[in-house]
C-alpha cells in the first residue's frame, strides 16, 4: 500500500510540475528536504518564491485533494517555508501555494487545480 501511495504522489507531483510550468513558474527544486521535513516543489514566479504542497487523491472518499491541507499541515508548511528562507538566505517575498490533483478511481486525470497564496503564515 505504501508503494501505491508513493506512486500516486509521484504522479501527482509530475502533473503539478507540468501545470506550474504552463502557468509560467520556474521549478527550483523538487522534494527539498531539511530537518523540519520536505517541500514538494519550490518554484519561482518573477521575484517571488513559492513553496508548493501537492495533494493527490484518487476518488472522493477522502474528500477533495486540497482538503488534505488541514491546520496541522498549514503550520508545517509555514515552518518549512521558514526553514527554506534560513537555509538559502532568500530575502524576497515567499508564499505557500497548493496544487490539488484529482483522479478517478481508475486513475484517469479529472483535474489539476492551483491556488496561489493558499496558506497565510505571516
Amino acid at each position: 500500500m505504501k508503494d501505491a501511495r508513493k506512486g500516486l504522489g509521484a504522479m501527482g507531483e509530475r502533473l503539478a510540475v507540468e501545470k506550474l510550468q504552463r502557468e509560467g513558474l520556474t521549478i527550483l527544486a523538487r522534494n527539498w528536504r531539511c530537518p523540519v521535513g520536505e517541500i514538494d516543489i519550490v518554484a519561482q514566479e518573477g521575484d517571488v518564491v513559492a513553496v508548493i504542497e501537492v495533494k493527490t487523491r484518487r476518488g472522493r472518499a477522502a474528500g477533495l485533494p486540497e482538503e488534505g491541507v488541514n491546520e496541522a499541515k498549514q503550520r508545517k508548511l509555514c515552518a518549512l517555508a521558514q526553514a527554506y528562507i534560513e537555509a538559502t538566505g532568500w530575502e524576497g517575498y515567499i508564499r505557500i501555494d497548493v496544487v490539488g490533483v484529482e483522479l478517478d478511481r481508475s486513475g484517469r486525470l479529472l483535474r489539476v487545480s492551483y491556488w496561489r497564496e493558499a496558506v497565510d503564515c505571516w
